[in-house]
């Protein structure tokens, strides 16, 4: 089968960043599922795992977490689905990705894919809709509902993949008043489209800017990109005893400057959940089928922003330096073979 993948870790400029090869057809058995693969999309954790976890010498590992397509075969424990199934989901970090023609992912976090969007369409959701859902529900502790709930959540890197979900998420299934920040003016009518109450710009001071909207009390904040630079500023403007929920990797960051305000600190993975077979592992099934029953209803709506052609090596590098260069909107997805 057709796959893309690396040997050792390069800069994304280098032609050996990503490659196109052969490999094996592999098996499903147990609980896996295989997927003739239709679209995928390129989220950040691709640059970074690319970066900084080389393979094994003589191996070849194969990036990619978000798919669509359709289930081509199943192992002997599968009772979720049956060949001919559309599926999307976002696939586990341990375990070779989904740029490859044919993939192998455990059904508990495979979802039924969205009826009413394409393969391409439903690519750009998996990922970040997981992430996005988990962090408000699980980690920030909002219920769902739509009466009114008299706090603000702050988003931090609104346009984001993330952000994309994030806003829509809130605005939608909440009573939440919901801001988000953006640098550019594309980028914040992106997040105004989307649903957010009020977008700042966060290349200025972000506190002087939410004050002056006089928005609820902002005692929720979910930190999605850059997290280093702001945490400081954002413990000085949420509310007391409120949330502060972070995604990213910040290389510096000390929750000490939350404690007078008795803020809790939730750190949002989606992979932990199938990287230790945690025993609510299928809580990810029900969650991608909730997200496809309210794109079906109009809830929601696809996050996907460009497509970069068929899935390759050179187009995959295309979709990786756009999203290194911090200037991407939404979902790149990479179609066909």
């Amino acid at each position: 089968m057709k796959a893309v993948g690396y040997t050792t870790s390069r800069a994304i400029e280098s032609p050996e960043a990503l490659v196109d090869f052969e490999a094996a057809r592999p098996e499903p058995q147990g609980r896996d599922i295989r997927v003739a693969v239709k679209a995928v999309s390129v989220n950040p954790v691709d640059t970074k795992v690319r970066k900084r976890a080389a393979p094994p010498e003589g191996e070849t590992k194969i990036l990619g977490f978000d798919a669509a397509g359709v289930v081509d075969a199943v192992g002997s424990d599968v009772t979720l689905f049956k060949p001919g199934d559309e599926v999307f989901y976002a696939g586990s970090i341990l375990r070779q990705g989904t740029n490859s023609e044919f993939h192998l992912v455990d059904e508990r976090i495979v979802g039924c894919k969205p009826k009413s969007l394409s393969f391409t369409q439903a690519a750009a959701l998996p990922l970040t809709s997981i992430t996005a859902w988990e962090l408000l529900f699980d980690r920030l502790g909002v219920q769902p509902g739509k009466s009114v709930d008299p706090r603000t959540l702050l988003i931090i890197g609104g346009a984001g993949g993330v952000g994309s979900i994030l806003i829509q998420l809130a605005r939608r299934l909440t009573g939440l008043t919901v801001a988000a920040t953006a640098s550019r003016p594309e980028s914040q009518k992106w997040c105004r489209e989307l649903g957010a109450h009020a977008v700042v710009d966060h290349a200025k001071p972000i506190k002087e800017q939410i004050e002056q909207l006089k928005l609820p009390p902002v005692a929720l904040i979910a930190s999605l990109t850059n997290t280093d630079q702001h945490y400081k500023a954002l413990a000085e403007l949420i509310a007391p005893q409120g949330k502060f929920g972070l995604i990213d990797d910040p290389p510096e960051f000390n929750v000490a400057v939350f404690k007078g305000k008795a803020i809790s600190v939730h750190w949002e993975s989606m992979f932990t959940r199938s990287s230790f077979q945690t025993p609510d592992m299928i809580a990810q099934h029900h969650l991608l089928n909730d997200v496809a029953d309210l794109v079906d209803k109009g809830v929601l709506r696809t996050t996907l922003d460009q497509t970069f052609g068929t899935i390759n090596a050179t187009n995959l590098r295309r979709a990786h330096a756009l999203i290194e260069s911090g200037k991407s909107r939404g979902k790149i997805v990479l179609e066909g073979w």
